[in-house]
């Protein structure tokens, strides 16, 4: 058994080094399917290593979100959904974040609509009919309390689910997300970068995508909210500096305890 739990981690600790690797080569490769196929398969066995197994629930007749959640959940463990960023899926996004957190909380990783296997046939493309689909799917599947972290594009979806279904949430984790900024601001800011919004989100060039990555912008909300900075890392903190992130996570979801 030992020495099935080394080979193990020996495994995951070359599937997230092959991965990390992949998603920094994307604007380097020009042709890549059959390698992010691969990954993608090898992420997917990871994820079912860290006790998360894939989910589906129907919204309605036009809507389905896709889920990997805790196989058996704890009473005793807070829940926990992260949310992942634009492009991409969960998986690519949080495989440096699903070990810890699968191992504290029950976890719950969803695919935002439009992304990996969520999908709607309803032409509503706002944040607010994400979060709210978020957590009817958290209602699907028996969850009525949990606290939510969410990345970039995630965390605005993040911040509308406490807003507009604040008596399921209970603490709210923003990383890397200009929640704060006012649209001068926003306008202001994609002035100093040099580039329009739609370049920027749907890089054409290498160039463009390095810069969308490597973006970061953060605004402490107030009295009550805390402000961790990551020093020396980009917009892609689960990427950049995983190990700090988590404990960030851990630490304020359950309030210093671990």
């Amino acid at each position: 058994m030992e020495t099935l739990h080394h080979l193990l981690s020996f495994y995951i600790s070359i599937t997230i080094a092959i991965s990390k690797y992949v998603i920094s080569a994307l604007p380097r490769i020009k042709r890549f399917p059959s390698i992010v196929t691969l990954i993608d398969a090898i992420l997917s066995l990871y994820f079912r290593f860290c006790n998360l197994s894939p989910c589906t629930v129907d919204l309605d007749d036009k809507t389905t979100v896709h889920f990997w959640a805790s196989n058996h959940r704890r009473f005793d463990r807070p829940s926990l959904v992260v949310i992942h960023g634009y492009g991409g899926n969960s998986r690519w996004q949080f495989v440096r974040q699903v070990g810890l957190l699968s191992q504290k909380f029950n976890l719950y990783v969803p695919d935002l609509l439009f992304f990996g296997d969520s999908y709607s046939k309803r032409g509503d493309r706002t944040v607010a009919f994400q979060a709210k689909c978020v957590c009817e799917g958290m209602k699907g599947l028996g969850v009525g309390r949990f606290s939510v972290c969410g990345i970039s594009y995630g965390g605005y979806v993040a911040c509308r689910m406490a807003e507009i279904h604040a008596e399921m949430v209970d603490k709210v984790v923003i990383v890397s997300s200009g929640i704060g900024c006012t649209e001068e601001q926003k306008g202001e800011m994609l002035g100093n970068i040099g580039i329009a919004a739609l370049d920027l989100l749907l890089p054409a060039e290498p160039d463009h995508l390095r810069l969308l990555v490597n973006l970061s912008i953060y605004k402490h909300l107030g009295g009550q909210p805390k402000l961790g900075v990551i020093k020396d890392t980009g917009h892609a903190a689960n990427v950049d500096s995983p190990d700090s992130l988590n404990e960030m996570i851990v630490s304020f979801v359950l309030g210093g305890s671990k």
